[in-house]
């Protein structure tokens, strides 16, 4: 999705150089000077500009239908938010979320408005290719999204009172027909509203619109005169023609098809004013109250009180609310009150009083200077300062130039406080102590005055004009990294193992700063995660090796998901007859959803969701295990399919289990989680025999894997799980399923292949079932089993196809990088693998409704996802093989980690499917690749004896 912003003149020019974002993702301009173009001239004008630089010799109906496009409206004067006026209101710092993970300590208002729309535009249907947002809202939608209609106008408006929706646009539609728009009204007064509820509902306007070609073209020209671009509201106009009633009669506008949705869970934080800027993020922070929730618990006197990229050596107490400290350093002798917002301000030794309601902002001008600008925490920069009830600093314009001896009238851009020339601009720090002085509370002063008066002295429209934005941005980059080694020292009160640990590193190393302090060691488990792999990840930024770090932070993981499985001690004893052989057999699993948010640390954090499949092979559990007895006291371990066996006779060969890849890993770590080792026994012993004599016979171990390695199927966590349950019935130790499940995931970690509990469960439990965990190392999932008509039924068993590919890949070194972001919170991970959390709940749904070519569609997406998460796990063969079908093909992927392995296919329908089997058999990539028959096992795990 391509992103065009109109922003502020001066933004334009740096914009690429300030945030590092790609000047051909996103795209910028501005309204051309000195015109009022409203929203849709605006519009118009954008998409105008962006054509001219991009067309490359397209028609613009041929240029305007090859992307989709994200239309940024961020330009405004921000007459009433004059802190943010010179860098646009869209780049606003905005604090880390005391309830959020993964979030940077850099982020701003763009970074986190555009996700969301994101999301919106992946969900929308082909024909609308347009969104047109606004820059100064944060807008959060908590549930997932409802389908989008195919429309030529969709607009997303939120359910709030008439309080507040008579300050806005709403959208009124009947109650038989809510989403079909009848009229749009501009700002309806409460007994308007309160009239139309008896017989209409109305959302208010979130500034949320997609649009179609068609649509597009049409308001485009509605913008235009004379070949020229016109000032023309999108909403007061446009909008306004739009409808079944429409209030303005435009036969072009009303023929649009227009649909309107409540955004569903919405939230909307207006970020437009001095006030809102405390006020909306108050309200962020207080979104969750749940003190489990909150992921560090600040010692601030007071909630409504927001520091960031600063240096504060001053109490702040608890009579300092409503308060904004941001790339500043507010020195020893300040003095501050409440509702002050400080911004800009450089190293100082200043005496400044702040009475309340005074905000300072100071913004770089060329080189060296400084425009100093003082202000009111309610000042609307708006109206004559000649009149007497025009406001500046909270009190008459007039009054506050009397008191200084200033003639009003004489000021160049007396009109409008926006133009006066009243600020001055000065060349060195103490001159702008001594005018901020004399300019606030000091009247009185005369080196302020001097300075003043000598001054050359801007508007606050100049401000905005001539700020350097490099030296702004650069101020606040040295700033950020003095903050670093507080927040990290400080680490129990503040923000910093929440944050983007991966984002935390590169500031770190690039900015010199120093290794923090090494933790406690009795700080809480997933903190010392956390620092381990910040740590391991910073030395290797810094050139060094940071692999010990990253073994401490797997280390302390596997500590943390063993610990008390280890506790349990085992009592084996042998619970079959000397001739008897207990025989465990399985099935393997298809992930279709949710793959990858079972993974630790991920899942200790937030939780799990995932879908997947019991799934037999040409009619049989390709997995199978036989134990029995035998007459020695040693225990012996063979492979049919590896032909390899092994003979154990000490303490000292069971332990040895930790060779990923070794034939006997598996049993050697699943007998000493039975008891046969001393560490987990509840009894000891001198030797391995004399237990073995004790237990009353030796053990023989045969395993069966009917599938290739790397298949991508679970094997290595089910075939675990399959001994693991033979071995329980032959020493019966009654671990029941759930049980056998939790040591699969310890077992795992003791051979240090990690892996998560999709696996085991998705073959020691029958069907296809939506398994779900709570966070918190007791990773116990909840099932919900789904309806099997879908795989089962004749007319859609035929379309499920597996092939094997003949590609074999290993999982550890996908996963061990998957799981260092996780690790590091980085910030586009964790926000995938959520995404994920809820594409899982949606398949869930789409199989309980039984709609196969939905089921099918997300299957797709999954494979999407799958390939965001690891580059690596669509190799270049497979794209190949897959390019082949894919038109046949509802949707297919690699089960798994990928990268090689079976290929799960979903066909349109069964002469799809058949068509699919012709061309790959025709068009074989190696000599192993086959077609495999699979069948939905409807037994899970069994277990039996002879």
């Amino acid at each position: 999705m391509k992103k065009l912003l109109s922003l502020p003149p001066n933004l334009v020019g740096c914009f690429h150089d300030i945030t590092g974002l790609s000047d051909t993702e996103w795209f910028c301009t501005n309204d051309p000077v000195g015109r009022k173009l409203g929203s849709g001239g605006g519009t118009t004008w954008l998409l105008q500009a962006c054509y001219e630089a991009h067309g490359n010799g397209r028609s613009f109906d041929e240029w305007l239908a090859a992307d989709r496009r994200l239309l940024l409206h961020a330009g405004g004067q921000s007459r009433r938010l004059p802190s943010y006026a010179p860098s646009g209101k869209i780049l606003t710092p905005i604090p880390v979320f005391r309830w959020e993970r993964g979030q940077r300590l850099s982020q701003d208002l763009l970074s986190l408005q555009v996700p969301l729309y994101q999301r919106i535009m992946n969900q929308a249907p082909e024909g609308l290719r347009t969104m047109i947002v606004s820059g100064d809202v944060y807008i959060r939608a908590t549930q997932a999204l409802q389908p989008i209609p195919d429309a030529d106008v969709v607009c997303y408006g939120l359910w709030l009172g008439p309080e507040i929706a008579k300050d806005h646009g709403v959208f009124v539609s009947s109650r038989q027909t809510p989403t079909q728009l009848k009229c749009m009204l501009q700002k309806p007064s409460m007994q308007t509203l309160g009239q139309l509820q008896k017989e209409h509902f109305y959302l208010t306007d979130i500034g949320v619109w997609l649009l179609s070609d068609r649509a597009v073209k049409v308001l485009m020209r509605r913008s235009m005169r004379d070949g020229e671009v016109t000032n023309y509201d999108m909403y007061g106009e446009f909008g306004c023609s739009l409808g079944t009633d429409p209030t303005i009669d435009d036969p072009e506008v009303n023929d649009l098809k227009v649909a309107i949705l409540p955004l569903p869970g919405g939230e909307f934080y207006h970020f437009g004013t001095s006030h809102e800027i405390v006020s909306s993020m108050l309200d962020i922070q207080n979104i969750v109250n749940d003190q489990r929730e909150i992921m560090h618990h600040s010692l601030k006197p007071h909630p409504s009180m927001f520091t960031q990229n600063s240096e504060v050596e001053i109490k702040i107490t608890e009579h300092n609310q409503n308060l904004w400290i941001e790339n500043s350093c507010v020195s020893a002798q300040w003095t501050i009150a409440h509702e002050n917002i400080i911004t800009g301000v450089p190293r100082n030794q200043w005496k400044i009083e702040l009475r309340p309601g005074q905000c300072v902002d100071i913004v770089p001008i060329g080189d060296e200077s400084y425009a100093i600008r003082p202000y009111g925490f309610n000042d609307k920069f708006r109206g004559d300062i000649t009149d007497g009830v025009t406001e500046y600093l909270g009190e008459p314009f007039t009054r506050w130039a009397e008191e200084r001896g200033i003639d009003a009238a004489a000021i160049e851009g007396k009109d409008d406080l926006q133009s006066a020339r009243i600020f001055p601009v000065v060349d060195n720090i103490n001159d702008a102590g001594l005018v901020l002085r004399w300019m606030l509370n000091e009247p009185y002063q005369q080196g302020g005055r001097v300075v003043w008066n000598e001054a050359q002295r801007l508007s606050a429209d100049e401000i905005s004009a001539q700020a350097n934005l490099r030296r702004l941005v650069e101020q606040r980059r040295e700033n950020r990294a003095q903050n670093w080694s507080f927040l990290s020292h400080n680490y129990a009160h503040s923000v910093f193992y929440q944050v983007d640990l991966d984002d935390a590193a590169h500031e770190f190393a690039a900015n010199h700063i120093a290794e923090p302090t090494p933790l406690p060691a009795d700080e809480p488990l997933l903190t010392r995660i956390h620092d381990a792999m910040f740590r391991s990840e910073l030395q290797r930024l810094n050139g060094k090796d940071g692999s010990e770090s990253e073994g401490r932070a797997f280390s302390l993981l596997r500590e943390g998901l063993t610990q008390t499985v280890l506790a349990q001690k085992q009592h084996p004893r042998l619970s079959v007859y000397s001739d008897q052989i207990v025989w465990g057999r399985s099935p393997v699993r298809i992930d279709i959803a949710g793959g990858w948010t079972d993974t630790p640390p991920f899942c200790l954090m937030e939780g799990g969701n995932v879908i997947n499949l019991a799934i037999e092979l040409n009619g049989q559990p390709p997995l199978q295990t036989y134990v029995k007895p035998c007459r020695d006291h040693h225990i012996i371990l063979r492979s049919i399919d590896l032909g390899a066996s092994e003979v154990i006779t000490t303490f000292e060969e069971l332990r040895d289990f930790h060779h990923v890849g070794s034939p006997f890993s598996i049993p050697k770590a699943a007998l000493a989680l039975a008891g046969f080792l001393p560490e987990y026994s509840a009894e000891q012993y001198q030797s391995l025999a004399q237990q073995l004599a004790a237990f009353g016979c030796g053990i023989e171990v045969t395993l069966l894997s009917a599938i290739p390695a790397g298949s991508g199927l679970g094997t290595s966590s089910l075939l675990a799980s399959t001994v693991l349950s033979a071995i329980n019935d032959f020493c019966g130790l009654m671990w029941d399923k759930n049980e056998i499940g939790r040591r699969t995931l310890v077992l795992e970690q003791l051979l240090t292949t990690g892996g998560g509990w999709q696996d085991q469960f998705g073959g020691l439990l029958q069907g296809i079932k939506l398994l779900q965990t709570g966070k918190g190392f007791d990773q116990n999932p909840v099932v919900r089993w789904l309806p099997s008509s879908l795989y089962t039924q004749p007319e859609y068993r035929a379309c499920h196809l597996l092939y094997y590919t003949g590609i074999t890949r290993t999982a550890k070194k996908i996963l061990a990088e998957i799981v260092r972001r996780m690790f590091l919170n980085q910030h586009d991970e964790l926000a995938l693998l959520r995404e994920m959390k809820q594409h899982t709940i949606d398949m869930f749904e789409a199989i309980q409704r039984e709609n196969f070519d939905e089921m099918g569609r997300l299957v797709r997406k999954t494979w999407q996802q799958n390939q965001l998460l690891d580059s690596g796990t669509n190799p270049a063969e497979v794209a190949r093989l897959t390019s082949l079908i894919d038109d046949l093909c509802l949707g297919y992927k690699l089960p798994g980690a990928g990268g090689g392995g079976y290929l799960y296919m979903v066909a349109k329908d069964p002469e799809a499917a058949a068509r699919i089997k012709q061309i790959l058999r025709e068009n074989r990539i190696n000599a192993n690749a086959r077609f495999v028959d699979m069948s939905l096992s409807d037994k899970g795990l069994q277990i039996s004896r002879s």
